[in-house]
Parts: C-alpha cells; structure tokens; sequence
C-alpha cells in the first residue's frame, strides 16, 4: 500500500514529495533491497523494527533515520508489519532544512528535535489517519522551512539538473545557477557533502532505473543516446556500479514481476 502527497508550494525547493508505505513481511525477519537515486529521504517507522545488516549483524534503526545518496544497494530488515512516513527531499537542500552538517552517510542516524513528531504521528498511523499524519509532518517542515533562507543559486542548480535528468555537464548547470563552476561546486558540496557530478549520476542512474523497471523491453542503445551516455557500454557500467547487477538482468527480474508500481520510493521499493 503506497500513498504519495503532495508537498505545499512553499516547500517545492526543498522537498519533492510526502509519502506513505505499508507492507507485511511476515513472521520471519527479511531483507529488501533499496536502490540509489537521487533523493535524500527522511524516514519515520511504525510497528515491527527496523534493521540495517552492519559488520555481519543485524543495527537495529531509531525512527526516524535519514537514507541520504547511495552509491551502491541497500538492505534492510524487517518483519511483521512496517507502515512508513517518508520526506523525499533535495539533497542539496535536506541538511539545512534540518540545520545538520552535510555528510555522505549513506544511511544516517541523527538526533534532532524533529524525533518528537514519533509519538504523535504513532497515535495518527495507530489511528488509521494517514491524512492527519501527513499534514502534521507538513506543519513541522513548513514552519523549520520559514526560518532558514534557500539558497537561490543551488535551487537553480537543482532545478536544471532535474529538468535534464542529470545529462547536464557541471559547465551548463553553472550556467543555469548564475555561477561559476568553482564556486557551484564549492557550494554544492557545502550543502549536499557530494558533487554536482556525484548527484548527476544519480538522477540519470534513475531515469534508466525506472525506465528498466516499468518497461523492461526498454532497448538499451536508445536509452543511452537519450540520457546522455557515451554508448551502450558506458550506461552498463554505471548501473553495474549503482545496483550491483547489469541492466539485463534488472530487466528479466522486473519482467517477472505481476504487479509492477507506479514509482519508485527510495526507502521502500514495491
């Protein structure tokens, strides 16, 4: 069960949307698998627990935790029933939404005032309100989103990057941004701990990702002239390097599926 809400006009530079998720996994722990892309998400969990595989053993995970950019798949752990609350959000804009330093965690454990909004939103999900849930993590990030100034040369950076997909060279989004190059990628990173090139590839590793994922017939020449790539070659070896396996084989697995979503949540894949 996914439910995705729509984030008010005034958080449009900071965050991408609002989700919900609820799934079943039965009586034994089991593991699902996240993919990279490019968003940094803040989630809250209800019910059963939530674990990371560290070091060989299983790191129990405080709601909420912060998923930011993966390089590589990600498993989590959880059994019985899980029911999420997700912040999709930039990530050039996430860490000073929550006056936290940028990092490259790839899973981010922090504390933060925002962990009071656990007991209320507990009572809203045990509840059955998802609408009340919602609109109670709305009211948090538009009122921290009031007190802290976007910076206007990152979200144009942002904005350009997102409308190409990540196809943009560092040149043309300087341009887009009003800046210079060193002064774009000395910001960015600021602000987001990776490059523009880092989050680029992310955003164009999605798009082939998705695309695989609701068209796995998709032909592979023609996704790579479209998103930009060199060659074929060239966008295999990078979904190699975010997902761990090769594009044909990510399409034969979404080919078998009965049921295919109707997007991709960073934190929860159906």
């Amino acid at each position: 069960m996914h439910q995705e809400f729509e984030t008010p006009p005034e958080l449009q530079d900071s965050i991408k949307c609002f989700w919900y998720d609820k799934r079943d996994f039965g009586e034994q722990a089991s593991g699902f698998e996240v993919l990279p892309d490019g968003y940094a998400e803040i989630i809250f969990y209800f019910g059963s627990d939530c674990s990371l595989l560290n070091n060989g053993s299983l790191q129990a995970l405080p709601s909420p935790f912060m998923v930011g950019l993966l390089n590589e798949p990600v498993i989590f752990y959880s059994k019985k029933q899980l029911e999420i609350i997700g912040i999709r959000c930039f990530p050039w804009t996430v860490f000073d939404l929550l006056g936290l330093p940028s990092g490259k965690d790839s899973v981010r454990i922090f504390a933060h005032p925002i962990a009071q909004l656990q007991v209320t939103l507990h009572e809203c999900i045990h509840a059955g309100n998802i609408t009340e849930a919602m609109a109670r993590v709305k009211q948090y990030f538009l009122n921290a989103r009031s007190t802290i100034a976007i910076d206007s040369m990152l979200y144009k950076a942002g904005v350009a990057m997102s409308k190409a997909n990540g196809t943009l060279p560092v040149s043309q989004v300087a341009v887009a941004a009003h800046a210079t190059v060193r002064t774009l990628e000395r910001k960015f990173k600021q602000a987001a701990g990776h490059t523009v090139k880092d989050v680029s590839g992310l955003m164009r590793f999605e798009q082939v990702r998705n695309r695989l994922w609701h068209f796995p017939g998709s032909n592979l020449a023609g996704l790579a002239h479209e998103l930009g790539y060199t060659d074929q070659a060239h966008l295999s070896r990078e979904f190699k390097r975010y997902s761990g396996t090769t594009p044909a084989a990510f399409a034969r697995k979404a080919k078998k599926r009965k049921q295919v979503s109707t997007d991709f949540v960073a934190f929860v894949q159906a």
